[in-house]
């Protein structure tokens, strides 16, 4: 399958590093023009050069803002009034004790992980169905399914967005626009591969080792057995984005490993 995106521009909300850097990359080499976001300029400016390296005649531009509050989404539709595909990969997660979770944290999870979706949806989805052709995918989790014990408020923001996307997708019912939902398991970004060294270190050893381990400590259930590298996620949400997806709607699509256990 040849996936072209040519004459589609894109924007990747929280995609200076990660999974979302990962996708700005599979969708600039498949040809569409690519929106980079981030909350600093300088983080946007060095995505920006490393992802022309890595794909040197993608046509990229960066836009800095925080998604996470209201301004900074208004900010960013402003200077971008029309997208043809969504990514609203930006998020933040972190284990915390349940009991020891303020009110305000509740917020600030719900407001970036989910509000930022909600805002910026309501902003372009509408410019889609005009034009019959969209694509608005939500980076969920497989915590949204398999709630952590040690990040209830991350599941929670998590499962509220693949609420979102399948009541979103029901909006587009008889029309060339879809809403999905991409479920990662354990991911080896840059933070992870940091906290993986650092657990290599502590037990002394290798690298591979720590993060085998790791997975089958915290995820028994896993069936890869392993961290997924970002650009196998990227596969997924670029195959979703892509025309020849147009039957895939209203789906929670797992690229976890075989974590969750179901058969559906």
């Amino acid at each position: 399958m040849h996936i072209d995106l040519s004459g589609k521009t894109a924007l990747v909300t929280g995609s200076t590093a990660g999974i979302g850097f990962a996708i700005a990359k599979g969708l600039a080499a498949s040809g569409a023009e690519v929106v980079l976001n981030g909350r600093g300029q300088d983080r946007v400016d060095a995505a920006l050069a490393k992802l022309k390296q890595a794909v040197p005649n993608a046509k990229l531009r960066g836009i800095a803002g925080d998604v996470g509050t209201v301004e900074g989404c208004n900010d960013l539709v402003t200077a971008l009034p029309e997208v043809d595909i969504l990514i609203n990969n930006a998020g933040i997660y972190g284990a915390q004790d349940f009991f020891e979770i303020s009110d305000e944290e509740w917020s600030r999870y719900f407001e970036i992980n989910v509000m930022s979706g909600i805002r910026l949806a309501r902003a372009y989805m509408q410019g889609m169905l005009k034009q019959n052709w969209g694509r608005i995918v939500f980076i969920s989790s497989e915590s949204a399914l398999n709630i952590p014990t040690e990040m209830i408020q991350y599941g929670m923001t998590k499962t509220a967005q693949l609420a979102i996307s399948r009541g979103l997708a029901k909006l587009t019912s008889g029309t060339g626009v879809t809403v999905n939902s991409v479920l990662p398991g354990p991911t080896m970004s840059e933070g992870v591969e940091t906290f993986v060294k650092d657990l290599a270190r502590q037990n002394k050893q290798s690298e591979k080792e720590a993060a085998a381990n790791f997975v089958k400590q915290h995820r028994p259930g896993s069936l890869l057995q392993r961290f997924a590298d970002t650009g196998e996620v990227a596969n997924m949400v670029v195959y979703v984005a892509s025309k020849e997806a147009s039957a895939t709607n209203g789906a929670a699509l797992r690229v976890e490993g075989g974590i969750v256990d179901t058969i559906a």
